[in-house]
C-alpha cells in the first residue's frame, strides 16, 4: 500500500489548554474520534475513517503522533526507513508526559485533550452523543473519554497500554481509579464498551480482556479472534482488527468484527440503515 495523500479529508486544527493538533475529517452525522495505533495515521488507519463515514457519521481522525497517511509497511518506504520512523516515534512517546506507556492506575493526560475534542465535535456535529475507535496505543483512551456522558460508543480495539511486561501491567488498562469508577457507574446507567483483539496477541494480553468483564460486567463486549483469522500479509503477528490485520472479504472473521464496530457505532449514535455495506 502506497502513503496516502489524505486529499478527500478536511484538514483543521483544534487547540484546548494551550495544545492545538490537526484533526482530518470526513463525512457528515455525529463525531466518531478515531485514534490511530502506533506509529500513526497509517494508510489503513485513514481507510477505516472511511468507512466510518460511509455509515453516516463524522470520522474525526487527530493527529497524536507519527506521519500522517505514512505507509508503515517496510515494503513501501523499505527496511531501514521503516525501523527508523518507528523508533523515531518510539522514543518521544516513551518520555512524553502525555502518554502512560508503562505505569498502572493513571489515566494519560492527553485523553483530557480529547475529551474536550469530542465535547466540541458533539456541539458542531449535533447527534445522541460521540463515538471513539482507539487503536492499540489509544485503545484505551476511548475508555477514559467515556467518563464523559457525551461519549455513547467507545471501541477498544488491541488496547495495548500498559506495556503487559509484568502481571499487573496486563491486568489493567491506562485509567485511573476515579476514572474507572465514573465509566462503571455509566455501565450502570446503560453504557457498552466494546473491545476487541486476537487470542494470541501478547502486545494486548488476554488478561486485559478478563479485567474489563471483571470491572465492567456484561456492558463489556468483547469480540476475541483466532489468530489465523488474521491477514497472513501484515508484517507483524496478529495484532490490528480493524487495520492491518483485516481480511475484507464476505465470511471473513475480521471483516465480521469491523461491521459488529460499524453496528454498534451506528446504533448507539441513532444514524439511520447503513447502506454501506
Amino acid at each position: 500500500m502506497a502513503d496516502d495523500d489524505l486529499h478527500d479529508f478536511e484538514h483543521a486544527t483544534f487547540t484546548h489548554e494551550g495544545k492545538s493538533r490537526t484533526i482530518f475529517r470526513q463525512g457528515s452525522g455525529p463525531a466518531v474520534i478515531v485514534m490511530a495505533e502506533f506509529p500513526g495515521i497509517s494508510p489503513d488507519v485513514f481507510d477505516f475513517a472511511r468507512r466510518v463515514a460511509r455509515i453516516g457519521c463524522t470520522a474525526v481522525v487527530p493527529h497524536l503522533y507519527g506521519n500522517p497517511g505514512r505507509d508503515p509497511d517496510p515494503a513501501a518506504h523499505g527496511t531501514l526507513a521503516a525501523l527508523a520512523n518507528v523508533a523515531g516515534q518510539f522514543g518521544p512517546i516513551c518520555v512524553s508526559r502525555e502518554f502512560v506507556v508503562l505505569a498502572t492506575g493513571r489515566t494519560s493526560p492527553v485523553v483530557r485533550w480529547l475529551r474536550a475534542l469530542a465535547a466540541d465535535e458533539h456541539r458542531r456535529c449535533g447527534g445522541p452523543g460521540v463515538g471513539a475507535v482507539g487503536m492499540c496505543f489509544t485503545g484505551g483512551f476511548a475508555l477514559g473519554m467515556a467518563v464523559d456522558d457525551r461519549l455513547v460508543a467507545p471501541v477498544l480495539s488491541q488496547p495495548g497500554l500498559p506495556l503487559g511486561f509484568t502481571t499487573r501491567q496486563k491486568c489493567s488498562v491506562d485509567l485511573s481509579p476515579d476514572d474507572l469508577e465514573r465509566v462503571k457507574q455509566r455501565c450502570g446507567e446503560g453504557l457498552s464498551v466494546m473491545g476487541l483483539r486476537f487470542r494470541g496477541d501478547r502486545r494486548s494480553p488476554a488478561q486485559r480482556f478478563e479485567f474489563l468483564r471483571r470491572e465492567l460486567g456484561d456492558a463489556f463486549i468483547a469480540i476475541e479472534l483466532d489468530d489465523a483469522a488474521a491477514n497472513p500479509e501484515g508484517v507483524l503477528s496478529a495484532h490490528s482488527v480493524l487495520t492491518e490485520h483485516l481480511i475484507d472479504e464476505p465470511g471473513e472473521p475480521t471483516q465480521a468484527a469491523l461491521h459488529r464496530v460499524l453496528d454498534f457505532l451506528a446504533e448507539r449514535l441513532e444514524v439511520p440503515g447503513r447502506t454501506d455495506r
